[in-house]
């Protein structure tokens, strides 16, 4: 039971700050969820990365 703690710990852990964070770079919050699959946070911190801007605007 304790490592299924654990798990829900880690994840709300990582989920948050992305669910807070996706909407600046013009993604929708449920994407956060990616975040609980390994390697989503990753692929999210790319994506996040080669925005071309906060906000979500094109150049």
């Amino acid at each position: 039971m304790g490592g299924l703690l654990f798990v829900i710990v880690m994840a709300v852990l990582l989920v948050i700050p992305f669910w807070r964070l996706l909407p600046k770079f013009g993604i929708p919050n449920w994407v956060a969820l990616a975040a609980i699959i390994p390697l989503g946070a990753l692929v999210l911190l790319w994506v996040m990365a080669f925005r071309d801007k906060i906000g979500g605007g094109h150049a």
